[in-house]
């Protein structure tokens, strides 16, 4: 073999390994991306089961019951109502 081909032949095996280096950082890339999207698909569904949830516990009847039966709040009358006068 003279100079040349053997210089020929060590390029296309460097060409070789790169290309197949390459393909293997693309591959690894894809998967992160992948997993990205379905981490980010996960999130948004929490996101919205959250903001769900949130309406709902922000409803004003929902309140009321929580206030009436949990806190044993009354509403306000005004037998129960006391006025302050400011002294002078």
């Amino acid at each position: 073999m003279n100079r040349a081909t053997l210089t020929l032949l060590v390029l296309l095996l460097i060409c070789a390994l790169s290309l197949v280096a390459s393909q293997q950082r693309a591959r690894k890339l894809f998967i992160s991306l992948e997993r990205a999207q379905i981490e980010e698909r996960k999130l948004n569904q929490d996101w919205l089961r959250l903001e769900y949830e949130q309406r709902n516990l922000s409803k004003s009847a929902r309140i009321r019951d929580v206030a009436r039966n949990q806190l044993r709040m009354v509403p306000i009358s005004p037998e129960r109502t006391l006025y302050l006068k400011e002294a002078r």
